[in-house]
């Protein structure tokens, strides 16, 4: 399987930001989210999500649509599409004093 590009943008005390570009086919890899985070889409999108028990949901989003999500959540991301596609992913990271 093809593996999706990220391009980390920032990365401070606060935030990271990262593009991840799909080409159709293309998969983040499983994965563990540390921080809650936002995705904003940059093209529209046809999405297989897989959980850690292997079970597959699609979503199908709108450029310019978002969602947030919290820490913890575990998937694989993969472009369902035909063609290529784009998000960014703001992590949230906790304030320095709490």
């Amino acid at each position: 399987m093809t593996q999706a590009v990220p391009t980390q943008q920032v990365d401070d005390e606060r935030v990271r930001v990262t593009r991840w570009d799909f080409a159709p086919g293309a998969a983040t890899g499983f994965h563990v989210h540390e921080y809650p985070y936002v995705v904003t889409y940059l093209t529209d999108a046809k999405l297989r999500i897989v959980d850690p028990q292997g079970a597959e949901s699609f979503v199908e989003m709108k450029a310019g649509g978002s969602y947030s999500r919290p820490k913890g959540v575990a998937h694989d991301v993969i472009n369902a599409g035909a063609a290529p596609m784009a998000f960014v992913e703001v992590e949230i990271k906790p304030a320095a004093n709490s």
